[in-house]
């Protein structure tokens, strides 16, 4: 119709309809994300990434096979489904176990009718060979600057071969799996160039992002990160009573040390002490949340622990702190800090109310002499 109508080559036009396609989707899967992170919903966007392509992708194949399925000329989407593969395979690195794939390959044999065809059989056993060599290439290789080539090395043979299991199964011309063939290598090429520009976009924004949320010295939330995430766990604590306990910690004699040993001292101690109570928390509870607030303060917010549940947490990173050693100019600085621990009350009006109480135990540990904890 394209051509007869439009005058318009139909190559031209699959290639806005891949393109389409491929747009739809990540329009869709950006709103799919959006409004997870929107609700707070802890999943994260590869595994929303992973489970809508394969749904997305599924529906697209089978939905434009349904247009040619029982005919004689049933190869004629090939290249959109194989591209919709390949989509799946290298640029979402989606791995579908081999349990998965062998029911998906019989349902579509089944659904286009073609069980019964060896060459059916050979077709989709070079799929699955396929699929599995594009997940191989993307983790080896996607770094990398041969990354392209390797996709085209691996991509071109295997499209010539799939295309020659469709002509012994249709009987169609040389010239018509050449065609196809090169149309495919097209698309190849038009979809590596497509998503690398969808993704480099995408990239900017995750580093313009994590930028505008991260301490860029000590690689931790910062404190506008630190006031979004405490409004949503007050606010959730204030609906449905869940626990909710804080510490927060500075450096002690910090301005002493810039002074004496300079700024670029001071930052290796920040940084040092960042390290040391990220890897605490890695070993204990990734869901608790770090953040630098002030110059030398940091906070720790502990969604779902009331006080007593925090001490092993609050004493592991006391202690590993404490035995922190910097050595500057020959000389060793022994590192140490006081704390400030609470838990939200329902006295608590306003976040600010609950960090005001937190704030005001730690100055309570710096005014009794440093380096301890004070829990009210």
């Amino acid at each position: 119709m394209t051509w007869s109508h439009w005058q318009v080559p139909p190559f031209i036009t699959s290639v806005f309809f891949v393109l389409g396609v491929l747009t739809l989707y990540w329009v869709s899967y950006n709103w799919i994300a959006s409004w997870f992170h929107a609700r707070r919903i802890n999943v994260k966007d590869d595994d929303v990434s992973t489970w809508y392509g394969i749904i997305y992708m599924l529906v697209f194949v089978f939905g434009i096979q349904t247009f040619i399925v029982g005919t004689n000329d049933s190869w004629q989407f090939m290249n959109f489904q194989l591209i919709a593969m390949i989509f799946c395979a290298y640029f979402l690195n989606i791995h579908v176990r081999y349990y998965f794939f062998f029911p998906i390959l019989f349902i579509y044999m089944i659904f286009n009718g073609s069980m019964g065809y060896w060459q059916s059989w050979g077709h989709a056993f070079t799929m699955m060979i396929f699929f599995w060599v594009l997940n191989v290439i993307r983790v080896k290789y996607r770094s990398q600057r041969i990354a392209p080539a390797v996709y085209l090395l691996v991509g071109v043979p295997f499209g010539g071969v799939l295309w020659l299991w469709m002509k012994l199964k249709f009987n169609f011309s040389w010239v018509t799996l050449g065609q196809e063939w090169a149309y495919l290598i097209i698309f190849e090429i038009l979809l590596y160039a497509y998503v690398s520009m969808i993704t480099h976009d995408s990239e900017i924004k995750v580093r313009l992002a994590r930028f505008a949320s991260h301490d860029a010295l000590t690689k931790t939330e910062n404190f506008a990160a630190y006031t979004d995430t405490m409004d949503h766990f007050f606010e959730d604590s204030s609906k449905t009573g869940a626990p909710l306990s804080m510490m927060m910690f500075d450096i002690d004699h910090f301005k002493h040390i810039n002074d004496t040993y300079g700024h670029s001292v001071g930052d290796e101690v920040l940084r040092k002490v960042a390290e040391t109570v990220q890897t605490v928390i890695t070993a204990n509870d990734p869901n608790v949340r770090f953040y630098r607030t002030g110059g030398e303060e940091f906070n720790l917010l502990f969604p779902g622990y009331d006080v007593t549940s925090t001490n092993a947490i609050v004493e592991q990173i006391f202690m590993a702190v404490n035995h922190l050693e910097i050595h500057a100019g020959g000389q060793v600085i022994q590192i140490s800090i006081s704390v400030g621990v609470s838990a939200i009350t329902g006295n608590d009006q306003s976040p600010m109310d609950f960090y005001n109480r937190v704030d005001k135990n730690l100055y309570h540990s710096k005014r009794n002499g440093r380096m301890q904890v004070t829990v009210a």
